[in-house]
């Protein structure tokens, strides 16, 4: 199947079955969208407060961004790709339509996940989505709201999975914050043993009282 002809068919799949039929909603601006009708055989890859991530078995290398009705940021995601273009470490849009905008699939395991299930971080990770957001800044781009979840760690490379608040003008200290924690505390025994999530929830519920001092 090529490139082309493969994108026409799940654009045809996207706007004659699943719009139709999948059902997104913002329940709180400050929590994850829900998720209340999936059509099969669509499958939930993730939700951010914006949007849900879907993918379809037949289309392994592409996933469908759905904004929940009156979400904003669609247009600004779609801007944030144009100026990225191609990179190794960010997806790409291929496609911008009502409501959603289909990407190439980016696999790989968040840097949340690694300390909560004990996958070694390389060093090369961090240098690798520092490289990226500099590159992002070079291209007129502000860098915001990259944190655990929304990085990964592929091939022992490092990717940045979400773009979506890159053109917000307000500094955002969380990829600083990430790397001095990763300096002074990722330690030895971290590498080796899972860190629980109540552990990792505990941190992250005592990050943001302390931002809002």
């Amino acid at each position: 199947m090529g490139d082309n002809r493969g994108l026409r068919q799940l654009i045809r799949e996207i706007e004659r079955n699943l719009l139709g039929q999948l059902r997104v909603v913002s329940e709180d601006p400050h929590e994850p969208v829900v998720v209340k009708k999936l059509p099969k055989p669509w499958r939930l890859i993730g939700a951010g407060n914006y949007a849900a991530v879907l993918a379809h078995p037949e289309f392994r290398d592409r996933v469908v961004k759905v904004y929940a009705p009156g979400r904003p940021g669609l247009e600004e995601e779609a801007e944030v790709y144009r100026r990225l273009g191609r990179h190794p470490a960010y997806s790409e849009c291929l496609h911008y339509g009502q409501g959603y905008l289909v990407l190439r699939r980016l696999s790989g395991v968040t840097l949340y996940d690694c300390i909560r299930r004990g996958i070694p971080i390389p060093r090369q990770v961090i240098e690798d989505i520092d490289e990226a957001l500099a590159y992002a800044v070079s291209k007129g781009l502000n860098p915001h709201d990259v944190h655990g979840k929304n990085v990964m760690l592929k091939d022992g490379r490092g990717i940045v999975v979400d773009v979506s608040d890159f053109l917000k003008p307000d500094r955002c200290t969380m990829w600083d914050d990430l790397k001095k924690a990763y300096r002074l505390l990722y330690l030895p025994p971290l590498r080796r043993w899972p860190v629980p999530d109540f552990m990792l929830n505990a941190i992250r519920k005592g990050y943001r009282l302390i931002k809002k001092r």
